[in-house]
């Protein structure tokens, strides 16, 4: 058995760029949302003349598609992340934009018949609309309240019920309506997670930085002791993810 000190240094020795979960492999289980977001936004893509990608993070669900529109750009607005991006979908013949995630998005009206994202920390539906063609589609997958909450309340506590009434997905319904977006499905799941060693909780947090803000390991030490003591005892720690699939159709 790996020590507590051993797990802990080598998680946070780890990368954290981008959205590449490979280190987690063996040491921590998500189950998937049934709608195969990857696969379902690759064939969109396919049939697309121009497309934008929100908040792309490294690039590498946008790069999963099997082929991309005449035009395809991306936003990304962590430094680390607009490289990783770039490097990854310059060869694919898409543009990648420095963007923050609360501005405006730097993009004429009508610009894009297909807005895709996977997980954006806020969707801005006007900005969406906007940028949007009559008829133009926002395809994307949003993490939905209180994901991860046995994880994060493990740590800081049990959170306000505005906390987790956040991103509720019949709120975002309501908010994609009033700029204008005729929601089409809206799908949600809860989802199972593991996490099979302590490295996996620490390199999770300082890669999903939301979850726990200000996460470090000397901040929580104790914390993160007692959970590797819990995970050796009785086994895997068990979280469960929330997700819900837009599909919506500007008017």
């Amino acid at each position: 058995m790996r020590t507590f000190d051993e797990l802990v240094a080598e998680a946070a020795a780890a990368p954290t760029e981008g959205w590449d979960f490979s280190w987690f492999e063996g040491r921590a289980t998500e189950a998937r949302p049934s709608w195969g977001y990857a696969r379902a936004m690759g064939e969109r893509l396919g049939r697309a003349e121009a497309s934008l990608d929100v908040q792309t993070g490294g690039g590498e669900v946008l790069a999963s598609a099997p082929a991309l529109p005449p035009v395809a750009v991306a936003t990304e607005g962590w430094p680390p992340n607009v490289a990783r991006a770039t490097a990854l979908l310059h060869p694919r013949g898409a543009v990648v934009v420095a963007a923050a995630e609360d501005a405006p998005l730097p993009f004429a009206d009508g610009a894009f018949d297909l807005v895709t994202s996977r997980h954006p920390v806020t969707p801005h539906f006007d900005e969406i609309a906007r940028v949007l063609r009559p008829g133009g589609t926002y395809f994307a997958q949003h993490v939905g309240p209180g994901s991860v909450f046995e994880l994060v309340e493990y740590f800081l506590g049990e959170q306000p019920a505005e906390v987790r009434a956040a991103r509720d997905p019949e709120a975002e319904r309501a908010a994609a309506e009033a700029a204008g977006l005729d929601v089409v499905s809206l799908r949600a799941e809860r989802l199972r997670m593991e996490f099979h060693d302590v490295g996996a909780v620490v390199h999770f947090l300082r890669k999903v930085v939301w979850m726990v803000p200000g996460f470090t390991v000397d901040a929580y030490r104790d914390r993160l002791r007692e959970l590797h003591e819990r995970i050796r005892a009785e086994g895997p720690f068990v979280a469960h993810s929330t997700r819900h699939l837009f599909d919506a159709r500007k008017r």
